[in-house]
């Protein structure tokens, strides 16, 4: 009888035969077992998509589907597939060392069964057991997972790195509201997405001397960059052992301007509030000096500069002239022609019946006459706005129920007072909900008149924060 051999080609010889031969094929067995056992094969399997088959060498240790560890190489330039006899039972430890993104798969030469297939991007390592199961016909390669590890990443849930992790080239990829916590397991940096995101943060780190830089990035060619606190929160910019300072400079220019805090050592807080409405230009430069904690003094009058007037006045109000006595408006400047008068008074003479305003040693200013505010109508809308700068004494005719805004104008000061008509309009029963600048005694308003064609009458004395009410009338009847 003839020897017969195994799947992976090991030789079975028959009883008497091979006299004389069985050291010599014993020898041979035994290497092919060994090469079996731990054996290593480069196989290239370089090209298009297409197959190679590995083989079983009888007797012999030429096969190269007979070694435990294959590896495989070459520059594929297409989906490649890699087979093996249906009747071999081992397992192999794959290594994809090819080049080219295309995978490559691992499988019987024939039938339905399971096969294993390295992805196009997979150039790694993997444990397969060629089962010969469940038949002949429809073999099955089994992945094996290493040890008591794992089979894919995905399954181990405390991953931990060995070393540096190198991204070769390709991202990290978060889901929406996931990023990079601390050791114990609390959020450091979360990450919130955006559909169809164009722009980005460039986050760059700098050599010795320079400064690392957070830049807006991305498709769009001007690009906002947005540091928001949360809630009330405050953007707080601190310096290490200096006052913290915004510097505001171009790129292209190593030139600044600086916004600095007051030293640590100055124990106080100041607020800067930027005006409301339109555009406008705060501080602007008119020269190259710098002027700091210094006292502008200007000359007096007569004293530094001789100031005379020779031939005919200076008239501020158009038409009001000086025509009897003249008006010695600073120290050692005279009028000797026509008069300058300031405001729409009578014409000043050389009399003191003749002046309106006079002065005593008290500091008491007399004022010859009535003193005359001229009532003013605002404007109803639903928001009734007062310039009490421009109009002190105003009157306003209610069409339906009203907010009062705040007082306007610029130069209020403490002192200051004013004062109101409110009147019905032929419906009555108008409302007026006043800013709270407006202090009513023990906070509540008063409640309007309702009565048709009826008004009201408020005065408020202005403490520098708050608009006092100083009295009220209500119910008059106007005509």
């Amino acid at each position: 009888m003839a020897s017969t051999y195994t799947p992976l080609g090991v030789e079975l010889m028959a009883t008497g035969e091979n006299a004389g031969t069985w050291g010599t094929k014993t020898n041979a067995n035994l290497n092919l077992v060994s090469q079996l056992t731990g054996g290593f094969a480069q196989v290239s399997i370089a090209g298009g998509a297409g197959t190679t088959a590995l083989d079983i060498d009888d007797g012999a240790l030429t096969g190269t589907a007979q070694q435990r560890m294959i590896e495989f190489t070459g520059s594929i330039t297409g989906n490649r597939i890699v087979t093996i006899p249906n009747d071999v039972e081992t397992f192999y430890i794959l290594r994809n060392s090819t080049s080219g993104a295309y995978t490559v798969q691992f499988k019987y030469a024939t039938g339905s069964g399971s096969t294993f297939t390295f992805s196009a991007t997979d150039k790694g390592d993997k444990i397969l057991f060629a089962s010969a199961s469940p038949d002949a016909t429809n073999p099955n390669i089994l992945t094996l997972a290493i040890g008591t590890g794992i089979s894919d990443v995905v399954d181990d849930t405390s991953p931990q790195l060995g070393g540096n992790l190198d991204t070769n080239s390709f991202n990290i990829a978060f889901d929406d509201a996931h990023g990079i916590t601390d050791e114990s397991g609390n959020e450091q940096i979360i990450f919130q997405t955006t559909g169809s995101a164009v722009n980005q943060f460039d986050i760059t780190n700098a050599a010795t001397g320079g400064s690392p830089k957070i830049s807006a990035t991305g498709g769009d060619s001007n690009i906002d960059l947005d540091l928001e606190a949360k809630g009330t929160g405050h953007l707080t910019v601190r310096g290490n052992t200096n006052p913290g300072a915004i510097q505001l400079n171009c790129e292209s220019n190593s030139h600044g301007q600086q916004i600095k805090s007051q030293p640590h050592s100055a124990s106080v807080t100041n607020v800067m509030l930027l005006p409301a409405g339109a555009d406008s230009t705060l501080v602007s430069l008119v020269s190259t000096d710098t002027l700091t904690n210094k006292t502008l003094t200007s000359p007096k009058v007569n004293e530094d500069v001789a100031v005379t007037s020779t031939a005919t006045e200076l008239n501020i109000l158009d038409g009001v002239t000086s025509t009897t006595a003249e008006l010695n408006i600073l120290d050692g400047v005279t009028a000797t022609a026509a008069e300058l008068n300031y405001s729409d008074l009578a014409t000043l003479g050389t009399s003191a019946a003749s002046k309106v305003l006079t002065a005593n040693a008290n500091n008491l200013t007399t004022i010859s006459g009535a003193v005359l505010n001229t009532e003013d109508t605002l404007s109803d809308s639903s928001t009734i706005s007062w310039n009490v700068i421009n109009s002190p004494v105003a009157k306003v005719t209610l069409a339906g129920n009203r907010t009062m805004a705040a007082p306007s104008g610029t130069g209020t000061a403490a002192g200051q007072m004013i004062s109101l008509l409110v009147i019905q309009d032929g419906s009555g029963s108008r409302t007026i909900s006043w800013n709270a600048v407006y202090e009513f005694p023990s906070d509540t308003a008063p409640t309007l008149t309702t009565t048709a064609n009826l008004g009201d009458i408020f005065s408020f004395r202005y403490n520098g924060s708050k608009w006092l009410l100083i009295g009220q009338t209500l119910a008059l009847t106007l005509s």
